[in-house]
Parts: structure tokens; sequence; C-alpha cells
């Protein structure tokens, strides 16, 4: 005599808030074998589950960024830094050339000063030298006159022949006064060329100097240029670099989401699959019972 067994199985339909319908059962039917279930090979995750690890990649990926973007503005403030710290160096660097500079010219000026002081005390102590000569010669010149006068007083009967030899020797001392005052001359007109030569060099040297100097600010200024450049570069390379992962990494993302959506899909299939062929074993399994 066969004992009839009595199903008790309950349902229930719940809907997510994403618009997945499933149904959980809340017990076995009673007095139904119970099939052996296949080993799943892994657990079909959540809907709760697959949100909240959505929402844990959406915290890493904004960690990530900002953490890049930290990154970015820690590089940005040292590209400040050296901007800043090549600005005061260049600015440092003005200052000392131009203070080196005018402390040479200075110096520059007060040795061409202390050159032509010199050379005009050397010129005054020449010419005073030629006064006292050429006061000497007078001297010597009215000595030999009273010489003259005196021995025209003295000894008439020589006085022709003695004129005769003091106007010589009186005319030679004229010509070489003459000459004594020419080479002075001549060697005063060299000096004074010397002098303004020297003037004149001194002046080309120091607008060679500057011309120099200029040109050394200009290419430091230059090469200052190109280093901000290189550096606008850099960052801007960097910058397009970090946009280029970011947006790969959100494509890996949605795509990543994609799967996920497939694989619940694909189990929730299955898991209608298997429940209507249990629902027709059963019902199968019912109407050979009652028969």
């Amino acid at each position: 005599m066969e004992v009839e067994t009595k199903s008790t199985e309950i349902r229930c339909q719940e809907m997510s808030k994403g618009g997945l319908a499933y149904e959980v059962i809340l017990a076995e039917p009673v007095g139904v074998p119970v099939p052996r279930r296949a080993d799943s090979p892994e657990k079909t995750p959540s809907v709760e589950e697959i949100q909240e690890k959505l929402k844990a990649a959406e915290e890493r990926r904004r960690s990530l960024e900002a953490s890049k973007m930290a990154a970015i503005a820690q590089k940005m403030a040292k590209i400040e830094e050296a901007s800043r710290f090549r600005s005061e160096h260049t600015n440092n660097f003005i200052a000392s050339t131009k203070e080196a500079l005018d402390a040479k010219m200075e110096t520059h000026e007060e040795k061409r000063e202390a050159f032509i002081s010199e050379l005009r005390g050397r010129i005054k102590d020449h010419l005073e030298g030629v006064e006292k000569t050429r006061l000497s010669l007078e001297q010597q010149t009215a000595e030999v006159y009273k010489a003259i006068e005196e021995k025209m007083n003295t000894a008439a009967d020589k006085r022709d022949e003695n004129i005769k030899k003091m106007l010589e020797r009186l005319r030679e001392h004229e010509e070489q006064v003459r000459k004594v005052r020419a080479g002075n001359q001549e060697k005063f007109q060299q000096l004074e060329t010397a002098i303004q030569d020297k003037l004149q060099q001194a002046a080309d040297r120091r607008l060679q100097l500057e011309a120099e100097q200029k040109e050394k600010l200009r290419n430091h200024n230059i090469k200052l240029a190109e280093v901000r450049s290189a550096a606008t570069a850099k960052v801007e390379e960097i910058t397009k670099d970090i946009e280029t992962k970011l947006t790969a990494a959100e494509i890996n993302r949605e795509k990543e989401i994609q799967k996920k959506l497939d694989f619940v899909k694909k189990e929730e299939r299955r898991a209608e699959m298997v429940r209507q062929n249990k629902s027709a074993r059963v019902e199968s399994e019912s109407a050979a019972t009652s028969g």
C-alpha cells in the first residue's frame, strides 16, 4: 500500500530595484525527493553584492584619480618652485654682474684719472725743468754779455775778435736753446697724442665690456625661456598621458560591469530553466500519482 504525499512548497516573487524578477523558495516540497543539484562552478553574486563591488570600484577609481591629481599638483609645485629659483638666480646673477661691471668701470675710471693726473704731473715737471733750463740759459747769456762788456772795457785791442767769438758762441747757444725748445715741444705733442690714444682705447674697451655683458645677459634669458618652454611641454605631456589612462580605465570599468551584468542575466536564465524543468517534473509526478 502506497502512502500519498502532499506538496507543501511555498513561493514568493520579488522585484529588485534594477527591474529584475526572481523567485525565492521558502521551503522544499514535503515528501518529494529533492534532486541533487549539480555543483555550481562559482557562487552567483547578487545585485547588492555587484552594486557594492561597483561602489568600491568607483571609490578606488576616485581615490586613484585624487592621488594622481595630488601627484600632478606636487609636480606643478616643484616646477613652480624651480622656476622661482631660476628667476631669483637670474636676478641675482644680473645684479651681481651689474655691480661687478660698475665696480670694474669705476676702478677703470679711477685708474684712468690717476694715469692722466700722473702724466699731467710729469708734463708739468718737464715744463718746469724746461723753464728752469731757459732761465739758466738766459742767466748764462746775461753773464756772457756782462763778461763781454767787462772784457770790452778791459781789452779794447781784442774787442772785435772777442766780440766775434762771443757772438758766435751766442748764436750757437741760441741755436741750442731753439733745438731744446723744439725737442720739448715735440715730446709734449707725443705725450698728448699718447694720452689721447690711451683714452680712446679705454673708451673702446669699456664699450666692448658693456657689449659682452649685454650678450651674456641675452643668452641667459634665451636659455631661461627654453627651460620654461620645456617644462610647460612636459607638464602638458604628463596631463595628456594621465587623461588617456583615465579614459582607458573608464572604458575597462564599463566593460567589466557589462560582463558581470551578462553573467547575472545568464545565471538568471539558467535558474529559470531549472525552475521550469523542476515544475514540469513535479506536475508530471503529481499527474502520475493521481492517475
